[in-house]
């Protein structure tokens, strides 16, 4: 019963998103249990508070580009479009171009792009957004960057990731690059 209930889930959230899960239908196969407690993470993912969608959003999708320039990435943007952040600010966040972001959402890509580089930067910039938002908005962006890792991380470990594929904003594709964050040494050697 719990398989059925927990493809059921899988196919209706393949259709609503158009987005291949083939990989939890495998964790299903495999174990249920771990399906149901992989599930789970929907709830960490989903937790924002005292945050606006549009920064919120852009942490989520710098940590999946991290992870993952494919499907993953696609999802994250289409959620984002569906929770109304504007196509600019999304392909300014594709682009890794902070000055085409707002102020808010540049701040958030900073320190998203800190915190996964481990860079010490993080700290200045975590001090700014609780002095912005408050500590429950920097603990929905550390959901947020978490949760937003853990799918492609689990997918690739399965063996179902994917290439890099084209990601559409607004009807209309953007090219960028995985979305790396070069380590702290790399980009000290590069303004240097």
């Amino acid at each position: 019963m719990i398989k059925w209930a927990l493809r059921r889930a899988i196919y209706k959230f393949e259709r609503d998103w158009n987005y291949d899960a083939s990989y939890m239908r495998d964790m299903i196969d495999a174990s249920p249990r771990a399906a149901w407690l992989f599930s789970r993470v929907i709830a960490l993912g989903q937790f924002r508070r005292d945050l606006p969608i549009d920064a919120w959003c852009a942490a989520g999708i710098t940590a999946v580009r991290h992870e993952d320039c494919g499907p993953c990435t696609q999802l994250g943007v289409t959620m984002a479009e569906r929770a109304g952040v504007s196509p600019a600010v999304l392909r300014a966040v594709l682009a890794d171009d902070p000055d085409a972001m707002p102020p808010d959402v540049a701040l958030v890509w900073k320190f998203t792009r800190a915190t996964l580089a481990h860079d010490a930067a993080a700290d200045d910039y975590r001090e700014a957004i609780v002095k912005r938002w408050g500590r429950r908005a920097l603990v929905s962006l550390a959901f947020a960057v978490t949760a937003a890792r853990i799918y492609p991380t689990v997918k690739y470990a399965l063996g179902r990731g994917k290439a890099c594929m084209r990601v559409v904003v607004g009807g209309t594709p953007v090219m960028f690059d995985h979305g790396r964050v070069p380590a702290p040494a790399d980009v000290a050697v590069r303004t240097a």
